[in-house]
């Protein structure tokens, strides 16, 4: 790792950025456009192998999970954009929409989402405070727990 100051919080937090997944399908991991960056959905793989799988809430998954999922999801859309933007500095989040698999009557998903945007400010500060939709839903891709959007930007 370099001494930028992203990744050197990321080592003070004690995480590693895994290598960037590779798209599941026909896509691409992300686009750029002008000074933004599309991060495709992430979902919560760890070392190529889904990490938390099935619904969250009631006879699922427990929101703390869920916020482990979400954070996972997130660690790996921050491992494409460092890749891709060529590094994490001067790169602010400005949107994360997180989709969560729930179970019954759950309206939690902003609790699991928060994962994801506390990993984001934690790494990143200020330019890691974004919007966020977060978003329940039946089933998702390879039966994830969590799937995970990002729209990022490079600051000039």
């Amino acid at each position: 790792m370099t001494d930028s100051p992203a990744l050197h919080r990321l080592r003070d937090l004690g995480i590693q950025l895994p290598t960037p997944p590779q798209p599941a399908g026909a896509y691409t991991r992300s686009v750029r456009s002008g000074n933004q960056i599309f991060v495709s959905g992430q979902l919560p793989l760890a070392d190529g192998e889904m990490a938390f799988c099935g619904p969250v809430g009631d006879a699922g998954l427990s929101v703390e999970a869920g916020a482990a999922a979400a954070r996972l999801c997130a660690l790996n859309a921050l491992s494409i954009l460092n890749a891709d933007a060529g590094g994490l500095d001067g790169l602010r989040i400005l949107r994360m929409t997180g989709y969560v698999a729930t179970a019954g009557d759950f309206t939690g998903q902003a609790q699991v989402m928060n994962g994801a945007s506390e990993l984001m400010a934690a790494v990143l500060g200020e330019l890691g405070i974004h919007a966020r939709v977060a978003v329940g839903v039946q089933r998702l891709p390879l039966d994830a727990a969590v799937e995970l959007e990002v729209i990022a930007e490079l600051q000039s």
